[in-house]
């Protein structure tokens, strides 16, 4: 999920805006988690393949942005700049999802008898520092309870440091051995569990590696091996084909098309991406979602689950459940705009500044950036 490519190197327009758009996918899947939980009924049934999407593109970008300077940062800088670039939003995450599980005026009281104060407060810390406590009454056994999504995010911890110490020195020839046997790997659990919605709960854990794993070395080998398609297509058109492959139609142990969209498709919808000129108004719209994607993605689950506790617990009717699910997707966005503008950002531009101070008599000739 990094988009903060090297100022003095060629930015992606095209993929920031099919970040954005798979980051307001996964806010319109998870609300029809609950209007519609049937995902073989849903109009977004492969909504979360948007994460598998997300390794993708972090493969690619963090070679763009890496493979060259990462020996020559080290890997504490490294690891520094990617702290920097990815855990405020942890930490904001944390903070408001704690706030809509306490404060949430459906099941909130409830939650708070049955889980004590004591699950509460070791699940905030757990959260804080990304180690998963899937214990907390009130939301399905998730890693994360307090912000779901962060499941990822301690996917690409993971795979962001197995970069550093091992795939930042492999040859292609390596890396695409690595990539069959990550294929292998993830068709073996699709296969298991007959689709690759896993990895967010206890009892999927492990899967989440696997899915990481492929995507990411998929979009390290596009960047590495120059797989990278000139074209002149317009970006609407590679906006339709990524919404088609999340709108797909999703059917019971239909886990050779996820495999099909995983392995063939987001790779090569990446390639097109990196390839493309995007200018004009949508180049803006495609750099402002960009960067709207990490907090948005961040920032919405806690609407969510009160979205769905009105709808069990309140009962609306079809119209008003629907009204109340426009609300959350707009106030979501509008939300994720004010903490990317006045949160993240900002702190993360302070932070790097002071990285920057404090390692530049030492490292002279290394460039540090997020």
């Amino acid at each position: 999920m990094e988009n903060n490519l090297l100022k003095s190197r060629q930015h992606f327009e095209a993929l920031d805006g099919l970040r954005g758009l798979a980051a307001l996918s996964i806010v319109v899947f998870h609300l029809y988690e609950f209007l519609v939980p049937d995902y073989t009924k849903s109009p977004i049934g492969h909504g979360y393949l948007a994460v598998d999407f997300f390794f993708c593109l972090s493969g690619f970008v963090i070679g763009y942005a890496y493979d060259e300077r990462a020996p020559k940062l080290g890997n504490r800088l490294f690891f520094l700049n990617r702290l920097i670039r990815l855990h405020p939003m942890v930490i904001w995450g944390s903070v408001i999802g704690l706030l809509g599980y306490l404060f949430d005026p459906f099941t909130g009281a409830a939650n708070m008898a049955e889980a004590g104060a004591g699950k509460i407060v070791l699940a905030f810390v757990c959260s804080l520092v990304l180690l998963p406590f899937p214990w907390l009454p009130g939301r399905g056994g998730g890693l994360f309870p307090y912000n779901t999504p962060a499941w990822s995010l301690l996917m690409e911890y993971v795979i962001n440091i197995v970069y550093a110490l091992v795939l930042v020195r492999v040859s292609k020839r390596v890396l695409l051995v690595l990539l069959v046997g990550a294929a292998a790997w993830l068709i073996a659990v699709a296969r298991l569990r007959g689709w690759i919605i896993t990895g967010w709960d206890q009892s999927t854990f492990f899967d989440g590696f696997a899915r990481v794993t492929f995507s990411f070395l998929a979009g390290l080998t596009v960047f590495r091996c120059n797989l990278i398609i000139k074209n002149r297509l317009n970006f609407l058109l590679l906006a339709a084909l990524l919404t088609g492959m999340f709108v797909f139609p999703h059917f019971n142990n239909d886990w050779i098309t996820e495999m099909v969209i995983v392995m063939v498709i987001f790779p090569l919808l990446l390639a097109l991406g990196a390839g493309m000129q995007v200018t004009g108004f949508l180049e803006k719209c495609c750099v402002f979602t960009g960067r709207l994607s990490y907090p948005l993605y961040m920032t919405h689950i806690w609407a969510v689950w009160l979205f769905g506790n009105y709808l069990y617990i309140g009962k609306p009717t079809p119209v008003a459940a629907n009204i109340a699910a426009v609300a959350v997707f707009f106030g979501t966005v509008l939300l994720g705009y004010l903490v990317l503008r006045f949160y993240d950002e900002p702190l993360r531009r302070w932070l790097s500044g002071r990285l920057q101070s404090s390692y530049r008599p030492k490292k002279e000739t290394a460039t540090v950036g997020v």
